[in-house]
């Protein structure tokens, strides 16, 4: 117990948290893995600003019948955050302004937001696509295998 409430002890010092997050995040780099840590702010915030973490795809092309062309934007919660937005009109509306602030931001595009609605019956508009997360390796990338040729 006494090993435990001085582990927390230190855990809960300023200065003994930035050495081991220090310490954490050389290791990982010696194992080839960039960390962050996220020190959240604690309380709320009086309910009146959310932000929740979502992933935005470029946008594509979709052909319409008659030949018309629209660009299709997606937007990913976790599941977890459709499963509330299933169960509350709220937090439905919620996911809804986030991903439309999401798309007019990020893309440059001033959506019409009188005439935006919520798929029905489908869940899905196009051929799902699945986009890519890119992430720079940390000292560029490897070296081509050397084939012996010169």
């Amino acid at each position: 117990r006494e090993l435990f409430a001085e582990f927390a002890a230190e855990l809960t010092d300023p200065e003994q948290r930035r050495l081991y997050e220090e310490e954490v995040a050389a290791l990982e780099r010696e194992r080839g893995m960039e960390v962050r840590f996220v020190h959240p702010t604690p309380g709320f915030r009086g309910g009146q600003r959310w932000e929740l973490p979502y992933s935005l795809a470029p946008g594509r092309e979709e052909l319409r019948p008659a030949g018309r062309r629209r660009l299709l934007y997606d937007v990913v919660f976790h599941p977890a955050a459709l499963r509330l937005a299933a169960r509350s009109a709220r937090f439905r509306r919620l996911l809804r302004d986030t991903a439309l602030e999401a798309v007019e931001s990020r893309c440059g595009v001033q959506l019409d937001r009188n005439n935006a609605t919520v798929l029905r019956g489908v869940s899905y508009k196009g051929v799902p696509q699945a986009p890519i997360i890119r992430s720079p390796l940390p000292g560029g990338a490897p070296k081509p295998p050397d084939d012996g040729e010169s």
